[in-house]
């Protein structure tokens, strides 16, 4: 079954995927003329505007939610890992695909808000690429095309949120715990399961305020730790830039010339890995895009934006700095030998030789000794559990699609209670095996929805970018931009038509 799971995971992240996701972030971002650096502004002051209803949270709960599921394990044992294989280059590549992405995040989480929709036993918001996938196109003759599509897109999400993704996060807090405390893995797999099903159980309410309160605090506190690693080392700092992009361009310079020779690796491990972690394009932003309570669908496409370079800018970066400014890293070639060792000292074999979450706790230990291991610890169980939550939101939106359809209500029941046990479980599980298996099956999941998803915007990317400019227009005339689907002829946003429709017939009623 390893095997297997190699092999796929080796055919869905083929070069074809990699430049599939540059060369869809480069098309948006020429299309909308560079919106996520022509609206920066915007992106981050939207972050903060809006307020949560009875049926929507606010901007800044939607963006919680979504950093919730980008800020993770990628963010730490990931960065490494894409160090450790693809050389310090690959750094560069994951802020080109970070900066690249930022479009692709706008287009699909505007779509996940046009065609957001009521959930009818909660009235909470729901939507995502399942939901827009099939509303889109809903009036023409290729509607039943794009239903299968809508609920194919639904299956793989239900099925790689609580089964294929949780156990690289559980994995890792139990891996990370047990270094830092030599606890046992089944401890820890125990109360995952406790902590997560008390908050699952509670609904995107809860989850939304949990997230609210645990992401903000975790990245900040994790970002300071690293600037101070990494001014500890200020010496290395200039260094450090002149490796990362000799190293992302094969460029050959002193003792660096070997990055000539892995340049393809650092572009696919960068990429690959800078979407594991930003998620850009993966289809995972629009559900939390979808659940906020906004007056125009642009202003949370704006704010997830802003999410990629939170997460790929800022924390992601923060990983690298920490790691090789320390000289906490090897490089790896094909073959498995090292092509280039650490800069600064010698790493002690059984922490060199395997890439991950041991080389940041490496490096903090050079602020203070014993403070890496117990300080990655705590980092990874926060943003591992976090985006587990996060996780659970999306599969469960997606359950709610497939089973939308079946009047009798006690269907529904089931299906979410089945799925709390499944993500449950798969947590558990992955607490207590291989990190190896549990990676690869992580990384076919992200594939698959990536792939289902980029072709997906790719053809209905239009609203999107009428939605953009009508943003813009309102902005620039110093409205608050209030969305009508009429007026820009998008058909089938059918929360927005009934909302307008409301909201003119109680002026005229209070008229």
């Amino acid at each position: 079954m390893s095997a297997f799971i190699e092999w796929l995971n080796s055919i869905i992240w083929s070069s074809a995927l990699v430049y599939l996701c540059l060369g869809a972030g480069l098309y948006f971002t020429i299309r909308s003329r560079a919106v996520q650096i022509r609206q920066i502004k915007a992106i981050f002051t939207q972050m903060f505007r809006g307020k949560s209803s009875n049926e929507g949270v606010s901007s800044f709960q939607a963006l919680s939610i979504s950093l919730a599921g980008r800020v993770g394990v990628g963010n730490i044992a990931g960065v490494a890992t894409a160090i450790g294989f693809g050389g310090p280059g690959a750094v560069v590549w994951m802020w080109i695909s970070a900066l690249l992405g930022a479009s692709t995040s706008f287009v699909e989480s505007t779509l996940g808000q046009i065609y957001k929709q009521q959930d009818p036993k909660t009235g909470e918001y729901r939507g995502g690429p399942a939901f827009f996938i099939e509303k889109a196109y809903r009036h023409t003759k290729a509607k039943g095309l794009f239903k299968v599509y809508g609920m194919v897109f639904a299956f793989v999400t239900v099925m790689a949120m609580s089964f294929m993704l949780p156990g690289i996060q559980s994995n890792a807090i139990s891996g990370a715990m047990s270094n830092a405390w030599n606890l046992p893995t089944w401890i820890t797999a125990l109360g995952l399961a406790v902590i997560l099903g008390f908050i699952i159980i509670g609904g995107v309410k809860r989850i939304a305020h949990f997230a609210s309160l645990a992401v903000p605090f975790m990245a900040i506190v994790y970002i300071i730790a690293a600037i101070l690693v990494t001014l500890f080392n200020a010496d290395q700092i200039i260094p450090v830039i002149e490796l990362i992009f000799t190293s992302a361009f094969g460029i050959d310079a002193g003792p660096e010339a070997a990055f000539g020779g892995i340049l393809g690796m650092a572009v696919q491990w960068g990429v690959q890995r800078g979407i594991y972690s930003n998620e850009a394009g993966q289809g995972t932003g629009p559900h939390a895009a979808a659940a906020a309570e906004v007056s125009h669908p642009a202003k949370q496409g704006l704010v997830q934006a802003g999410s990629v370079y939170i997460d790929t800018l800022f924390v992601c970066s923060a990983t690298a700095f920490m790691i090789l400014s320390t000289g906490m890293y090897k490089v790896f070639g094909e073959d498995g030998t090292t092509v280039i060792g650490s800069g600064r000292g010698q790493l002690a074999e059984e922490i060199a030789a395997t890439p991950g979450e041991t080389w940041p706790q490496a490096g903090l230990d050079t602020l203070i000794s014993g403070f890496g291991a117990s300080f990655i610890a705590i980092s990874i169980f926060l943003f591992a559990l976090t985006t587990i939550v996060a996780y659970y939101y999306m599969a469960e939106t997606n359950l709610v699609y497939l089973l939308g359809r079946f009047k009798n209500p006690l269907v529904m029941v089931i299906g979410e209670r089945l799925l709390q046990l499944l993500i449950l479980i798969a947590v558990a599980v992955g607490a207590i095996q291989a990190s190896g298996s549990a990676w690869a099956l992580g990384d076919v999941g992200v594939g698959l929805m990536a792939w289902l998803n980029i072709i997906a915007i790719l053809i209905l990317q239009q609203p999107a970018f009428k939605i953009l400019r009508d943003f813009e227009r309102q902005t620039k005339e110093g409205l608050d931009p209030v969305f009508d689907p009429k007026a820009l002829e998008i058909r089938n946003a059918d929360f927005w038509t009934h909302r307008l429709e409301s909201l003119k017939s109680g002026a005229v009623r209070k008229g």
